[in-house]
């Protein structure tokens, strides 16, 4: 089974939080739709709450959820939310750029708790509309924007990290967002045929082609692209079933990679290792991966990998000794 990245995970965890608390109806069915998660994921968050709060983590300091038969979801706040905060204006600060950032998370509601909360706290610190969270930019940002908005098919230069190559392609634009600091764009490839995700850095060039993308388009976007505001999406790169599968087992100080990849197993170890299963896309990933770990990753298969590690070790080495 994967193991979800920790970091969308949290964030989903804290937008969950205010959205119950301020729409107390709500089902698990309904957060899973509204976060673009399976199911079983929503529940695994639910679950993780009643352990938050603080020492000595008795019934009182801990977060209290309830799901009914009905998955109806109530979630009741420790005892210590209720009292106001004293802060410091460099705490208040603080606080004002973290809850920012929450807010900017898809899936979060700038209307609910928080967002009021935000109001509140800014104007007690004497900073309203003067905070802002920089999420990052790239410089065909605006172009791509524009593109979406009106429609209009496109011409990319995009350099795959995954096969270290440098394609052109024809894209219809679907939509461009943020997730775990970096931006994308999906789109309707014509030279793949099919939905794509490309990272706006590594797009070199944006040419217009002057041609309108049809209301239709002629296929689907990724599989879990973002449709709208109220989605969390915590992959960027969508395994596809044609891509390679690799089998390593990870030494304790290589484990990191479990947490921080897509998987589609891991077994943890009694002695601290790892063993998982990852899907690769492209050669140059996997052996810009490889060379990184060297001896703390053990190639369980498929064979061929050992030779592609073999040959990508053999053309460094070679550089060097020229």
């Amino acid at each position: 089974m994967s193991r979800p990245l920790a970091g969308p995970r949290l964030a989903r965890v804290l937008a969950i939080v205010p959205y119950v608390c301020a729409n107390p109806d709500t089902t698990v069915t309904e957060l899973a739709e509204r976060f673009r998660v399976p199911r079983s994921e929503i529940e695994r968050d639910l679950a993780l709450l009643p352990m938050c709060g603080l020492p000595p983590y008795t019934a009182d300091r801990l977060i209290d959820v309830w799901v009914d038969d009905e998955g109806y979801v109530d979630i009741r706040l420790a005892e210590y939310f209720e009292r106001p905060l004293r802060l410091t204006p460099a705490e208040g600060v603080a606080l004002l750029a973290a809850a920012r950032a929450l807010l900017a998370v898809p899936g979060a509601d700038p209307t609910g708790p928080l967002g009021t909360a935000v109001a509140k706290l800014e104007a007690t610190v004497g900073v309203s509309g003067r905070i802002a969270v920089d999420v990052g930019s790239a410089p065909l940002l605006g172009a791509l924007r524009d593109a979406v908005a009106a429609g209009e098919r496109l011409e990319l230069d995009y350099h795959s990290y995954a096969r270290d190559e440098l394609t052109t392609r024809r894209v219809d634009p679907t939509r461009v967002f943020h997730v775990l600091g970096a931006w994308y764009l999906d789109a309707f490839c014509h030279r793949a045929g099919a939905g794509r995700r490309f990272r706006v850095d590594r797009i070199l060039a944006v040419r217009p082609t002057g041609e309108t993308v049809p209301a239709a388009p002629p296929g689907p976007a990724p599989a879990s692209a973002p449709s709208g505001a109220g989605v969390l999406t915590d992959l960027v790169y969508e395994p596809r079933a044609g891509d390679r599968r690799v089998e390593l087992r990870l030494a304790p100080e290589a484990a990191w990679v479990a947490d921080d990849l897509p998987l589609d197993a891991r077994v943890d170890e009694a002695d601290g290792s790892v063993r998982v299963t990852l899907a690769v896309s492209g050669d140059a990933f996997l052996e810009r991966l490889l060379l990184r770990l060297g001896p703390a990753a053990e190639i369980l298969g498929p064979p061929e990998v050992t030779e592609l590690r073999r040959s990508a070790a053999a053309r460094l080495l070679e550089r060097y000794t020229r």
